[in-house]
């Protein structure tokens, strides 16, 4: 990402002086890159409270709950997505909960290199 708010923010965040705004920027921003990566709406991806958006293809979800869903905070998201950590320590943390099929997104990440 070459967007000089985004690396500003992602420096701050890497650094641990991130604050809400920036966690807000870096969450939203990641969420776009992951939907350009991987266009669909099979998988509902959930990061409270900055954003969630629908990816994967497969079968499209219009009503209620999606059948497949993955949720989890803001920094584990951002720590996923620049390669900080990895899916299966994602899921082994008990910070993340995903549900569903298509709900492993190991072979997508990461999105940014760190």
């Amino acid at each position: 990402m070459h967007d000089p708010a985004f690396r500003q923010a992602l420096q701050r965040y890497l650094d641990g002086t991130a604050e809400r705004a920036e966690l807000k920027l870096l969450t939203k921003q990641l969420l776009k890159l992951l939907v350009a990566k991987a266009p669909g709406h099979a998988v509902e991806v959930r990061i409270p409270p900055y954003g969630a958006v629908q990816c994967i293809e497969g079968p499209r979800h219009t009503r209620g709950t999606p059948g497949a869903v993955i949720e989890m905070p803001p920094e584990l998201w951002i720590d996923l997505a620049v390669g900080r950590i990895t899916w299966a320590d994602a899921r082994t943390s008990g910070k993340l909960r995903a549900s569903g099929e298509r709900t492993d997104l190991s072979g997508l990440l990461p999105l940014v290199p760190e």
